[in-house]
């Protein structure tokens, strides 16, 4: 049998790097995209394959809708001459760009930016390759933990996070006769490079984090690569339309 192959939107550095080798050690095949560093992207190609998976990298700017029939071309003929198929297994609609400001502040290009990425993208990146989707497969969403508690300054950021957990349901609902899942993963506070400006700007923010978090420290991108990845498995088979919070007892 034929290994698995995930698709791992910003797949190049953060939580979706962590995916995407975290995928490659369970045995999946992976093609990750990128926005701009080609390079970064190919870093990560050769550490899935020194574990032994194929993996090829792709160019995606995930907020620009109109680009998503000619990526979908070019992933069907990426998948026929690496792969010699025309289908892959699991979807993971994680890339994303950062953005917060009070509501009374936030400008409509923040706000169209981030529903671009977050919330539009996702929806009609999903339709253009859900014909390229095997049965059986699945789809992995990003929400965050800013979808169940607010912190002030994520009004927008949260509010398309919201939109896509009751996306996920509707997907769930409408791919059950293919038998494909589709469910959400939230992490809780990061620290990676997404949150870099505001831990930065606000270094007492780690520290409130920690304290506010059952577990007693913040979220690192290694404890959030393994839940995307099982939900990728067989394992996973019975879980669909869930939302898993991955935030170590934030808020609780």
């Amino acid at each position: 049998m034929s290994n698995k192959i995930a698709l791992v939107t910003g797949g190049s550095r953060g939580l979706g790097k962590n995916m995407a080798l975290k995928l490659a050690q369970a045995g999946t095949d992976v093609i990750l995209t990128y926005v701009q560093n080609r390079t970064q992207a190919d870093e990560v190609v050769k550490q899935i394959e020194a574990l032994g998976r194929r993996a090829v990298a792709l160019q995606l700017d995930a907020g620009k809708t109109p680009t998503f029939p000619a990526f979908a071309a070019q992933l069907q003929d990426k998948l026929k001459a690496t792969w010699d198929t025309d289908k892959f297994d699991f979807l993971v609609n994680n890339a994303g760009i950062p953005g917060n400001a009070p509501v009374g502040e936030t400008s409509e290009a923040l706000f169209d930016n981030l529903m671009n990425v977050h919330f539009k993208g996702v929806f009609f990146l999903t339709q253009a390759l859900l014909p390229l989707l095997r049965d059986k497969g699945g789809i992995v969403n990003l929400s965050s933990g800013l979808a169940r508690f607010a912190i002030p300054g994520f009004a927008a950021y949260a509010s398309m996070k919201g939109a896509i957990e009751t996306y996920t349901r509707y997907l769930a609902k409408e791919l059950g006769p293919r038998g494909i899942r589709a469910n959400v993963v939230a992490p809780g506070a990061i620290a990676t490079d997404f949150n870099k400006d505001a831990l930065e700007n606000h270094p007492e923010m780690r520290g409130f984090i920690a304290s506010q978090t059952a577990l007693g420290r913040m979220g690192e991108a290694e404890d959030i690569g393994g839940v995307v990845a099982f939900l990728c498995t067989d394992a996973a088979r019975w879980v669909n339309a869930q939302r898993l919070e991955a935030s170590g007892g934030m808020f609780l």
